[in-house]
């Protein structure tokens, strides 16, 4: 008999899957499978092995579950814990039930805190003795981190942050230094404060190095766990409900249609659409369609994406190459975007030598920036979030943080030069483009943004 773990990452949500099994049993779970699921079945043959159970550590709040997408095709149970929230069928799982697979077996423990009805799998192989070797902690633990406790909102906050620490301290540390620890996050999630970047840890790792297991009463962690948390994205509601309900099944990730230049614009002169640029940002800014969103393809895109784009819209894309829509498909599949309209074929290459109008944004170095900071004939806006500003920001900046930015335009002055600045630029590049898209024709973005103001050791203004 040979074990088989394998981990599963999604770049961009840094979220982890896991087939869990027995070779010689010939039988494995898959736990928190992400909606495409090609990969599972994939590795299953390769590995001549059989799907028998489809495990959820929680209702997820950050992508679509892939559950039921897996359980239409091969018919496996899906297995969550105890919730009157779900809607759909499923075996229900409290503390002490166990899962068998061939020699592994997997025992439940009720982890609340990140959600009520939130579970962790201890896991247990028979040919290494009767102790647990490794635990699934879900959204319960992670390298350097903790589930967050406030995503279930209507006032649990408190609630949870207490029954996390008691899910941390009276269930999980006493389990001893040498357990593995598989989460279902790595860095880049925003279902914790800061999550490490291991992806794989121990208890004592966490026990010794986690800011999380320091002393502390109760009142004391739930105090420090619900301090400085960013503001939760606001997709997140919207992909709980979906997963509460169960997800639509689609059979496959959709095959995005390429489109001409001529249907390209007849589809954009229809009522809800959106067009994404996802091109570099000084792509972007040299020259791009009018009222285009540049949200560029890199690992911060889903996260984007889904704080800004409403999900009842039908979504237009422009990409960079031919490379790019298998990840741009995937990634927004998994966030529940199912209204793809298609992408313009040839990309900007096809619409300029149609003749076409374009638009730019213009760009300053920090340097020049630094000329303007007292320039009454300019508004530097800061987009970046509250706790980053806090930290300090350029001389007379305005803020705004992104995601509210066409909340308060009003703050905004149409007919004035506005130089927009995040951390590096990418923030800047979706909130330029927002502006543009609102009727703003002088906009500059800073390419660099904080990051490199802060790197040319030029002034900076922290917060009365």
């Amino acid at each position: 008999m040979a074990l088989i773990l394998e981990q599963i990452n999604i770049e961009g949500i840094a979220q982890l899957s896991y087939l869990i099994g027995d070779d010689q049993a010939g039988v494995v779970a898959v736990i928190d499978p992400r909606r495409d699921v090609d990969v599972y079945l994939q590795k299953a043959r390769a590995l001549g092995v059989r799907i028998t159970q489809i495990i959820e550590s929680h209702i997820h709040a950050d992508f679509v579950s892939g559950s039921h997408e897996l359980q239409a095709r091969i018919g496996a149970p899906i297995y969550v814990g105890k919730s009157d929230d779900y809607k759909f069928e499923a075996q229900q799982l409290t503390e002490g039930d166990e899962l068998h697979l061939g020699n592994v077996t997997l025992r439940v423990l009720h982890t609340p805190g990140h959600t009520p009805e939130h579970i962790s799998l201890l896991v247990f192989d028979s040919q290494q003795g009767t102790e647990p070797f490794g635990i699934f902690t879900g959204d319960t633990l992670f390298n350097l981190d903790v589930g967050r406790p406030d995503l279930v909102g209507a006032g649990t906050e408190k609630d949870l942050a207490a029954k996390l620490y008691h899910s941390l301290f009276d269930k999980i540390l006493p389990l001893g230094d040498r357990l593995e620890v598989y989460p279902c996050h790595g860095a880049g999630s925003s279902c914790g404060k800061s999550i490490g970047d291991r992806r794989q840890t121990t208890i004592g790792n966490e026990r010794v190095f986690s800011d999380a297991f320091k002393q502390r009463t109760e009142a004391e962690f739930v105090e420090w766990i619900l301090s400085d948390l960013p503001e939760p994205p606001t997709h997140y509601r919207r992909l709980k409900k979906i997963n509460a309900q169960g997800a639509k099944v689609m059979g496959c990730v959709p095959t995005l249609q390429p489109l001409s230049v001529e249907e390209f614009q007849g589809k954009m002169a229809e009522q809800n659409v959106v067009v994404i640029d996802t091109r570099s940002i000084l792509a972007f800014g040299g020259g791009h369609i009018p009222g285009a969103i540049n949200i560029s393809l890199l690992p911060a895109f889903p996260n984007w994406v889904g704080w800004m784009i409403d999900p009842e819209k039908e979504i237009l894309l422009v990409i960079e190459s031919q490379r790019d829509l298998c990840l741009i498909t995937e990634q927004l599949f998994r966030l529940g975007y199912d209204n793809l309209a298609g992408y313009l074929h040839n990309g900007m290459t096809s619409w300029q030598n149609a003749g076409l109008p374009l638009q730019r944004i213009e760009e300053l170095t920090v340097q020049e920036l630094s000329q303007h900071t007292n320039d009454s004939e300019i508004t530097i806006l800061d987009v970046r979030s509250d706790s980053e500003y806090q930290n300090g920001f350029i001389p007379g900046a305005k803020h705004i943080y992104l995601p509210h930015l066409e909340e308060h335009l009003e703050k905004l002055e149409p007919n004035q030069k506005i130089a927009v600045y995040c951390g590096t630029g990418y923030r800047a590049s979706i909130a330029a483009s927002l502006l543009q898209k609102h009727g703003f024709e002088r906009v500059i973005n800073i390419p660099g943004s904080w990051k490199a103001w802060k790197n040319a050791n030029l002034p900076v203004q922290k917060p009365r």
